[in-house]
């Protein structure tokens, strides 16, 4: 062996003889078949928690809250549209009222592939998760399918946890709902811009149309806005935002092109059309703004859960008569707004007016005024209850009196002919609290009968008769007619109407005694229809009409004494010469804060309050030279409006007549003139007439029969009454002794003794 092969073989050797070297750490680490594994493994892991989550996650029965809410649509008597609203402006529409070219502009904007996918696009959703994990804000690429569980099941947060979930559901709602239904879903519960949820309420938001009437360019815009709602309202656009929305409208039209649902030809026609500028909720304004409000407290006091009305799908019907409703606010328009110049005389700023009218038989509010309407006054004046309702009390009194059977101070039972003491500033006889309130103008008038009291609003009358009926006596008859009791104190004040009232319980109680004595509760819905699982349900509502609170003698007797003050009393001037039978109370306050008509004809009471309210605060004021004028009277702009009111609505009614159940009052005379007496009888006279006047002879009818005169049968003539003051009855306290007032209202403009007995006409 030579030397070179002896050193190949040491070589050999050594080689052979070497201990061998093992892989690095890392490369042992990471092998090709453990990242394989490891790949394969995660990705069997992520397939069997899909499908867990998949098992797992259902889709919810109902949406979220959110989604689920829509407008109430509220509607007047005779079933057209009032008003719609709700916290939420929408008004869910079926596909089938969506043109098919607006159906195929909402696909064409944000997934064109729509109708063939699965409902999930697994590209986008990762890429959306990538960014969620980053922190990159919102993710994108979500299908049509995608985007309305989002909005109808889920919420807008952006969690991983969300985005898994909104992929499952999505899954099995395109696999359940079918492309047709999750269309409409996402184009109803998309939010537009503008308060608008949904297409219809963006619709009318953006173009003042319905649905139906949308065209493919309009439909382009509002599927354009879906991608920035508040950036892209042309209204509220920047430059850029202007530029960006008409070349997103642009792109939405060219994909409808390329999809073949829009031809070359009618792509060329298009034009983009601007939005109109932003204008209130449908009928959110004027009066619409007060109903709307009141329904909702009516509904609420009844026991309609907030939450769910809230939520919409309710459909309210009101008893406002249309040509009612806007018959009164003409009248209010014609004899008192037009008459003031806000601009010239600064108190004309603060002449407020509301009014109630209401249905005496079937108790429903029929219309209301409530003032200019929201924005200019959100105070609904038909309802508000902090100003006297002054004079407008009174004949509450008369009716306490009679229903208790009380007696004057000579124990003699206190009727329409009874007499009282009108002497101005007569202190009050038999009360622990001094009381000798003023008449209006400081008037005297001696002795005077009950009904002459009431046709001139003698404070010193009422006053003395409050006494003798008692205090709680009176207020109880109040409460019992509809008036606020936690308003009323007990004191002397009280018979002057020094509490607060709103025009809408005086409607309530002059309802009443227009309806016999049967309570009636001024109620403004007359339907309320929800939907319960789906499925339309009436609510159950209170009725109107209540039991027996004053017996119908004393409620006909004080409407026959309240013609009084219609024919020959301070609303004859604004009221008398009216076609129609109507009879009513005027009231003013002292300091000419208030002045009030509360009237009724046989099938309508409306109660007119005017309010001096300042423009800065609120704060009560005097109406004293609005319009011009000196004191405002419940005689001058109320009555006014009141009359001109009910000679336009009540048509072919203007000849009903009162169906009376009474010998007492203005309305029905006694036949003969009573004998004056000095003092007090022993014994009430049982019928309740005062002592000494004869039982009538002619037995009343159900209305009182007339002559040809017009005038009640048994009447006497003109010249029958001397101007006087009548006699009959007795004085109701004859003490002359000074007292100290206590507080309250003044009263309407007197007079003096009427020359005849007052008519219905």
């Amino acid at each position: 062996m030579g030397r070179a092969e002896a050193r190949r073989a040491r070589q050999g050797s050594a080689r052979r003889t070497k201990p061998k070297q093992g892989k690095s750490g890392i490369r042992r680490l990471f092998t090709w078949k453990k990242i394989l594994g490891t790949f394969l493994g995660v990705c069997l892991l992520g397939i069997l928690g899909f499908i867990g989550l998949y098992l797992y996650v259902d889709v919810p029965a109902y949406g979220n809250k959110d989604a689920r809410l829509q407008s109430n649509v509220y509607k007047y008597s005779d079933g057209s549209i009032m008003a719609r609203s709700g916290t939420v402006n929408r008004e869910s529409v079926p596909l089938d009222r969506i043109p098919k070219d607006v159906q195929y502009a909402f696909v064409a904007a944000e997934n064109k592939t729509f109708f063939d996918d699965s409902g999930v696009d697994l590209k986008g959703t990762a890429r959306g998760i990538l960014n969620t994990l980053l922190g990159r804000g919102k993710q994108g690429g979500s299908t049509i399918t995608q985007q309305y569980v989002k909005n109808y099941y889920l919420s807008q947060e952006q969690t991983v946890s969300r985005k898994l979930q909104e992929i499952v559901i999505s899954l099995k709602v395109d696999n359940k709902l079918g492309k047709d239904k999750i269309l409409a879903g996402y184009i109803n519960t998309s939010y537009y811009g503008r308060g608008a949820y949904g297409i219809q309420a963006a619709a009318q938001a953006y173009y003042g149309v319905d649905v139906e009437k949308l065209t493919v360019s309009q439909g382009a815009y509002l599927a354009s806005l879906l991608q920035a709602p508040n950036q892209y309202d042309w209204t509220r656009a920047t430059k850029d935002g202007r530029k960006r929305v008409q070349e997103r409208w642009a792109y939405t039209l060219d994909n409808m092109v390329e999809m073949h649902w829009l031809s070359k030809e009618d792509r060329a026609k298009q034009r983009f059309k601007v939005p109109q500028t932003p204008k209130p909720l449908p009928g959110l304004t004027g009066q619409t703004s007060y109903l709307v409000d009141e329904a909702k407290r009516e509904l609420f006091a009844q026991g309609v859960d907030e939450d769910k009305f809230e939520l919409g799908g309710w459909t309210i019907t009101l008893g406002i008569d249309k040509k009612k409703q806007k018959a009164l606010e003409q009248s209010v328009k014609q004899k008192l707004t037009e008459d003031l110049k806000p601009k010239i005389r600064k108190v004309d700023q603060d002449a407020q007016l509301g009014a109630a009218s209401v249905d005496p038989k079937t108790g429903h509010i029929v219309a209301i005024y409530g003032g200019a309407g929201y924005p200019k006054h959100y105070r609904n004046n038909a309802t508000r209850s902090d100003y006297q309702p002054a004079s407008t009390f009174k004949p509450l009194i008369l009716a306490s009196a009679m229903e208790h059977n009380a007696v004057t101070q000579d124990n003699l039972p206190i009727t329409p002919n009874t007499i009282y003491d009108g002497r101005n500033r007569r202190p009050v006889v038999g009360g622990t609290i001094p009381f000798a309130p003023p008449n209006e103008d400081e008037h005297e008038y001696g002795k005077i009968s009950v009904q002459t009291a009431t046709n001139n609003s003698v404070n010193a009358v009422f006053a003395q008769m409050g006494q003798d009926v008692g205090l709680e006596r009176v207020k109880k008859t109040a409460v019992s007619l509809g008036m606020d009791g936690s308003k009323m104190e007990a004191r002397p004040a009280m018979t002057l109407g020094s509490m607060g009232a709103s025009p809408l319980q005086m409607a309530g109680a002059y309802a009443t005694l227009d309806n016999h004595g049967k309570k009636v509760t001024p109620t403004l819905v007359t339907k309320a229809v929800h939907p319960v699982d789906g499925v339309d349900t009436e609510q159950q509502l209170k009725d109107p009409i209540g039991e027996q609170v004053l017996s119908r003698k004393t409620a006909d007797t004080i409407t026959s004494v309240l013609a009084g003050v219609v024919n020959d009393g301070t609303a004859t001037s604004a009221v008398k010469n009216t076609a129609y039978h109507a009879v009513g109370k005027t009231g003013t306050s002292d300091d000419n804060k208030s002045a009030w008509f509360v009237g009724y004809t046989p099938k309508l009471v409306t109660a007119v309050g005017m309010f001096g309210e300042s423009p800065k605060g609120g704060a009560q004021v005097t109406l004293k030279g609005t319009g011009g004028g000196g004191r405002v009277n419940g005689g001058g702009y109320p009555a006014q409006v009141w009359a001109a009111y009910n000679e336009t609505v009540l048509g072919g009614d203007t000849g009903a007549d009162f169906d009376l159940d009474t010998d007492l009052g203005a309305g029905v005379p006694p036949t003969s003139t009573p004998t004056p007496s000095n003092t007090p009888s022993s014994t009430p006279t049982p019928s309740g007439t005062p002592s000494g006047t004869p039982t009538p002879t002619r037995t009343p009818t159900s209305s009182p029969s007339q002559s040809e005169s017009g005038r009640p049968s048994g009447r006497p003539s003109p010249s029958d009454s001397s101007s006087g003051p009548p006699t009959g009855g007795t004085t109701g306290g004859d003490t002359t002794d000074g007292g100290t007032t206590d507080g309250g209202t003044g009263e309407d403009t007197g007079g003096t003794e009427p020359n005849s007995l007052p008519n219905f006409h």
